[in-house]
């Protein structure tokens, strides 16, 4: 008798199996066609006149004029639009480099150090995560009317410096990566806690603070709330308040803005993301494997 014959009740497992295969990747695939459609529609729109906006097919070429929209964008209001994108960079990469700095002094305080309100400290970390950003936005404004800080680039850098996101997350990646024999290592071999924490900790935290680093970066270069209320001098605005007003000028008489002027800026004011997401992503691979004592 051939006792390793397939038994009946295995045939409707394995029938089920390239079925639920094929069910996941269909929701995939619209997923990914619902993200990614926006985007297709971005890049096709920026490459037409303002007229070709709306005839033809909206998500496909017609005639050809992205190097003309580029000149316009540049070009406009005596290249105004260069000053955004310089502010813009100076917001994201200034905040986002201070956030990252902060969360992981404090993540790696938080994992690695005993003292008398630790958990009390962290659970009021958990809480300003849950607290939705936009709620903050008039109290930050009205701190700083009194600060004297308002239509400064201060306004928009002094907030972008806290994230309370990136503390949660670099004090998980710290209890989880940094051995604490490799810190007991260094007080051994007569280390100061600020070189432990420079030379070993930031090298092991290295993957989740790109991680910080590239959210900060892209809720910060994508923040419009608060540059909005804080600024008022149209040269201290970032690229999203700019390109937002430019869209509030289209249909105002003859200084007015085109809308394929207003897509092209759109389009190109999402590069640096795109660019900074696919030259970043090589370190999110990075196991946690990468503090373990060797």
């Amino acid at each position: 008798m051939n006792t390793t014959a397939p038994t009946r009740g295995a045939r409707p497992t394995a029938a089920r199996q390239p079925a639920s295969r094929w069910l996941v990747l269909g929701v995939l695939l619209v997923a990914s066609v619902y993200f990614l459609a926006p985007v297709w529609w971005l890049l096709v729109a920026s490459t037409k006149t303002s007229a070709g906006l709306f005839t033809g097919n909206g998500f496909w070429f017609g005639d050809f004029a992205l190097f003309d929209n580029l000149t316009q964008v540049f070009t406009r209001q005596d290249g105004v639009y260069w000053e955004w994108l310089g502010n813009s960079a100076l917001y994201a990469l200034g905040g986002a480099g201070a956030s990252t700095l902060v969360s992981a002094m404090a993540g790696y305080a938080l994992a690695k150090y005993r003292f008398r309100g630790r958990e009390l400290t962290f659970n009021g970390v958990l809480a300003a995560v849950l607290v939705p950003q936009p709620l903050l936005a008039v109290p930050l404004y009205l701190m700083f009317s009194g600060l004297h800080l308002v239509n400064t680039y201060w306004a928009v850098l002094l907030p972008s410096m806290v994230s309370p996101f990136g503390v949660y997350l670099a004090r998980i990646y710290a209890a989880a990566s940094v051995p604490d024999e490799l810190i007991e290592a260094g007080r051994i071999d007569g280390a100061g806690e600020l070189r432990i924490f420079a030379t070993i900790a930031l090298r092991v935290m290295s993957p989740a603070l790109v991680t910080v680093f590239l959210f900060q970066f892209v809720a910060i270069w994508t923040n419009y709330l608060l540059p909005v209320l804080m600024l008022a001098d149209d040269h201290l605005q970032p690229v999203t308040v700019g390109v937002v007003g430019w869209q509030a000028q289209r249909a105002l008489g003859p200084g007015a803005v085109p809308l394929n002027v207003v897509v092209t800026a759109a389009m190109v004011s999402a590069v640096p993301l795109v660019v900074l997401f696919l030259s970043l992503q090589r370190f999110w691979r990075a196991g946690l494997t990468a503090g373990s004592v060797k």
